[in-house]
Parts: structure tokens; sequence; C-alpha cells
């Protein structure tokens, strides 16, 4: 086999055209066979196997640096450079990470995990290459769903202006995760199907070569007909007006075509982009079939393609989710819900099935989307926007500015919220908490299980001003479920069980885990009072205030970062009201990034385990703890 003789990418110029085709089918197989065993994202990188090969064939990386928008389709490039006997550790914990990383390889030059980042970090390494006079080629793999954020046209406008030599490849597979929505998508689409589009506008700049050069008059007026052929041939010509020289569409599978068209961008002067058509999923039926459900998999049988689930009989929090915006919609119409291109993985295909008219998907463009659901909120809509918490982060300004400020309905449905194991520090949800926190008219709730969501989403619904829930990745308790919908009162917490000495306040869904450290220390002879604090603003302070009047030590419980989170709260209300002796041990996400693993492992290494949390609880309890001031 060529892919056991491969050692670097540069055995790769080596080959012929004949054997990159087999190193490809065989770099196929090898994804398909290794990924049913780990899981991880198979159907981006399948579509992506011609195009890495042609890349690493035609440039000299890490020299030429390569930067991977997303990065969820970088395995190729990574079984390229070196990383193949690791694969069997992929998204492990402590493994091979599934997205480009530094530390791991130094042709893993840009590190990324959200969309439509890399043409700005290509824009500023191109840069830097001019001015320390160096010559080397920087190249960006975007795809046609990252294109729909608007930071990829600000480098793109950019880029076009200072006519710097940057190569956009533009992977189109008409999809991100899900299928892509929107103007951008329907003019790649256009361009896909045109196959006039290149062969007239070469035929146009020849038969104007041909024209003899008689005075500026002609020339100039040779140069208008061009474009004004080309505007004939086709509806627009964005990338050229943006100051980019096009190259496509081009067969992203035909590698003959892939590596010709990247070696004239790779001698064109400034700005190119080539646009490559490939097939998410391409080379595994299943795969092709539902690039969808195959974007990111768990492990599966090849030949059946059925996917191996851990069995459990409790319901999916976006099941959950979806069923109650059904429930809520036709409750009141008002209702509506909005999502930036997670349609599937938010639950809402389900609600778009009944509602399909009050389910917006605008792509991959969480700033668009916060300001769009404030849009609606003014003229008396409830939007509900449905956006993981790692997501959220990307449409910071205009949660303050669009909808905080001028203090309007809508309602943050914040999925994903806490670990989320495989996708690591990229993908976790740890920083909602602090960052919503510190903004005015914010209210942040989390529940302790399925069951309580619906509650906090019918509360949502009827709070007239921002309001928040965030709830993790997975499967719910299986708790009972309510028939009827309850509005929770805004700031109360519910006491579990009264206790003596010690108070455990859990905040989110890290209930269960903090309800087996009360257990273990109830069998111990340690009654600690257990509160499930369900509001990080406003908390409860009139309960706050008992407890520091009963003289309690207050342990704090989160799946969020410590810094500015609940127990940060907590600890903040205490100084303002002037409880300078109060004990309060804040126990969360410590302050670093926390790798890819399961969420169980990733727990286990921050400490926050129902054993971490007793062993925390016995430690005040301690006689020498017990002096204060």
């Amino acid at each position: 086999m060529l892919l056991e003789k491969l050692q670097s990418p540069k055995d790769l110029k080596q080959l012929s055209i004949t054997e990159m085709k087999q190193l490809s089918e065989e770099i196929r197989q090898f994804l398909i066979e290794n990924l049913s065993k780990t899981g991880g994202h198979l159907a981006p990188n399948l579509g992506v196997v011609e195009l890495t090969v042609a890349l690493h064939y035609l440039f000299d990386s890490p020299r030429d640096k390569f930067l991977w928008d997303v990065g969820h389709q970088a395995y190729v490039h990574k079984i390229l450079t070196g990383r193949m006997d690791a694969f069997p550790t992929l998204r492990r914990y402590k493994g091979l990470c599934g997205f480009p990383k530094m530390h791991e390889s130094p042709h893993d030059v840009w590190e990324t995990g959200h969309s439509s980042t890399s043409l700005s970090g290509a824009m500023g390494m191109a840069c830097a290459r001019d001015l320390q006079n160096e010559n080397y080629s920087v190249v960006a793999i975007i795809g046609d769903g990252a294109l729909t954020g608007g930071m990829a046209f600000e480098a793109l406008n950019h880029i076009g202006h200072e006519q710097k030599n940057v190569i956009v490849v533009l992977n189109d597979n008409e999809m991100s995760i899900a299928p892509n929505v929107g103007a951008m998508h329907n003019y790649l689409g256009k361009l896909r199907t045109d196959h006039n589009y290149v062969r007239a506008k070469d035929e146009v700049e020849s038969l104007l070569k041909a024209i003899p050069a008689v005075g500026g008059k002609l020339a100039h007026l040779a140069e208008r007909l061009k474009d004004s052929m080309k505007y004939m041939v086709v509806s627009g010509v964005l990338f050229e007006e943006l100051g980019f020289t096009y190259l496509g569409p081009v067969d992203g599978h035909n590698l003959e075509l892939v590596i010709n068209s990247l070696r004239t961008a790779k001698q064109t002067k400034g700005p190119v982009l080539v646009h490559v058509v490939s097939k998410k999923g391409k080379g595994y039926l299943p795969a092709e079939q539902n690039a969808m459900k195959w974007h990111g998999a768990d492990t599966y049988k090849i030949e059946s393609g059925e996917m191996i689930k851990a069995v459990s009989h409790a319901p999916a929090y976006k099941s959950v989710f979806a069923e109650t915006m059904i429930q809520l919609t036709k409750e009141d119409d008002r209702v509506v819900a909005v999502t930036p291109a997670m349609p599937d993985g938010s639950g809402l295909l389900k609600y778009a099935e009944v509602f399909p008219n009050r389910m917006f998907d605008v792509g991959i463009a969480e700033q668009h989307a916060c300001t769009f659901a404030a849009g609606l909120a003014t003229q008396g809509m409830k939007p509900v926007f449905a956006v993981y918490s790692t997501f959220l982060q990307r449409a910071y300004d205009q949660l303050i500015h669009d909808v905080a400020r001028m203090n309007l309905p809508v309602v943050f449905a914040v999925d994903r919220a806490g670990l989320v194991g495989a996708d690591g520090e990229t993908h976790q949800g740890v920083y909602d908490i602090a960052f919503m926190r510190s903004i005015p008219n914010m209210v942040i709730m989390a529940p302790k299980d399925e069951n309580e969501m619906r509650h906090m989403m019918k509360t949502s619904i009827e709070y007239d001003g921002p309001i928040s829930f965030r709830y993790p990745r997975g499967n719910g308790l299986g708790v009972p479920i309510d028939k009827e919908l309850q509005v929770l009162p805004i700031g109360k917490s519910e006491v579990i069980q009264e206790g003596k000495r010690v108070a455990i306040l859990s905040f989110g869904h890290i209930f269960d885990v903090a309800e087996k450290a009360v257990e273990t220390l109830r069998a111990e002879g340690i009654t600690p009072t257990f509160i499930n604090a369900r509001f990080c603003k406003p908390l409860d302070e009139e309960l706050l205030t008992r407890l520091a009047k009963e003289n309690m030590d207050i342990v704090t419980v989160e799946e969020g970062c410590i810094q500015g989170g609940f127990g940060s709260a907590v600890l903040d209300y205490y100084a303002q009201q002037g409880y300078h002796d109060m004990v309060v041990e804040a126990i969360g996400v410590p302050d670093y990034f926390v790798e890819h693993g399961s969420v169980s492992e990733q727990r286990q290494e921050i400490g926050l385990t129902a054993e971490a949390i007793a062993t925390r609880v016995r430690s005040l309890l301690l006689p020498a703890n017990k002096q204060r001031a």
C-alpha cells in the first residue's frame, strides 16, 4: 500500500497522478475503517481527499501555510503529515485532536473550531510574510457554509483591496453541517451549474487579444467589452469584483483538474479564489446519501452504516427542547425559532416540520441571528435563538447592544452548555455564564434536568426582557415530565433539603453529580443543605442572606468557568453585603482550556465529580478550618 510507505508530504512529490489516485482511495478506506471505531467528522473529510493530496503535492508545508477553516476537514492533512499512526486515539483523552493543533505538528499553522476565520488569519500571515521579505504561499481552505459568515466577507474585502498574494480555496459541497441557505449559496449554485462560464470567458479574452493595438481608446473599449461579457455569461462576478482572480468551478474529485487549477493559482499574482466543487461523504454510500447525519459520526458498522450508540432511555435535551417549542408555539403565535445553521443539532428540524414559516435558519451568521432576533422582538414577536454556547460567543457585541441595551424579549436557548467531550476546547460551552452575567437586563437560568428545562422555557416566553437558559449536550436524566408548563418565579431557588453547617448550591445540569455527593455525605452523617439554584442572575438574595445568618459555609457547583461564573456571583453578593467572614468554595471549570476526551474524563481531570465535591465539603468541616476571624 502506498499509504503505509508515506512518511511526510515530501514523499507525495515522487508519485505519479495514477499513484496519487490510488493513494486517495487508500486514504478514504483508512478513514472509513478508523472512524468506525473512534467516531469523528467522516463526511467532511471524505469530501476533501483529492484536494488535500493536491495541496500537499504542489506546495511545501509547513513552509507554505495551510489554514483549514473550521478544521473538521483536516484529517487527511493529518494523515499526510505523519500522524496516521495516532488515529486510533482520535478525539480521545490525551489523543489526537479532531481539529488542527499547533502542538501536534508544525504543519498545523492555524487552530480553529469555529468557522469563517481562515481568511482573516491568512491575510495576517501574508502581510507578515511581506513585511519580513519572505517568499511562501498562504492558502486558506474555506467551505461554502463558512463563507456565509460575515467575518469571511470582511477578510475578502481586505485581501482584495490590498492585492496580497493569498490563495483562497473555496471547497463547495453545498453544505455546512446542514444544507446551506441564503443568497451566497444560490450564487455559488449558478456558478456550479453554468458550465459555459469559463469557456465563454476564455473565448472572449482570446478574441480581444487578437484585436490590433491601435490606441488607448480601443484598448479601453476592449476592457469594457470583456467586463460586459462577464455579466452576460453569468449574473454577477462577485469574487472578481472583490479583486480576486477566479478559477473554476473545478471538479474536486478530478485530481488532474484540481492540481492544474492550484498550479495556476500558485503562479498568479495577487489574490486568487479557486472554486472546487466536492461531494461531502464521497466514497462511502451512507455518508453520500445523508451527509448531515455523517458530518460528525458516532462509531458505526461499516457494512450497514448503523451507528453504535450507548442505549439511553432518557430523551435527548434537544428533543425535549423541540417538543416544548412546538407546544409553546401552539399556545402562543408570537413564538418563532432562530438558528445559525444548526437546525438538526438544535432539534429544530422537527419544529420546522410543524411550523415551517416560523423557523428561520440564517446560516453560519450568529451575529446576524442575534440582531435579527432583536428586530423580531421589536415588533411583538417572541424569538427563541437556539445556539450552542460556544457559538453564542461570536454574537457577544450584538447581545449587549442590540438585545440587552434595548431590553428586548429575546430568548437565548443555550445548547451544548458545559463540557462537550470529544470536540474539545474549541467547543466547550463553559463561558456563557460569565460573559452574560456582566450584561445589564439579562436573566440567566439553568435547569437541573429536562423537566425543569420545560418550565424554564415557559418562563422565558412569559418574561418581558432578555432571558437565557442553558442545557447540556446529550440525554437528560429520564425524570418524569410534567404535562402542564409552569412559570417559575424569577430569581428563586429550589431548596431540595435542609441541613446543617454547610450548604451546597448547584447550578444547572451538574445537579445529579452534586446530588451524588450529598448522598455520600449523608451516609457519613454529614447533612448539608442542598439547593438547586436555578438562577445565576438575579440571585436568590433572600436565601443567600438566610444562609449567611445561619452561619453556613457555602459550596457552589457549576459546569462553567469559575472566573465570573455562578460561584463568583455568590462571592460578589456576600462581599457587597458586608458578609466578609463567609466561606464560599466555588467548584467549576478552572482557568485553562480543557482538551478533548469524554465528559467523565474531563470532569475527573478538573475535579468536578461527586467524590471531589464531597472532599471539598469534608475539608470545610475540619476543626482547623472553622477558626473564623
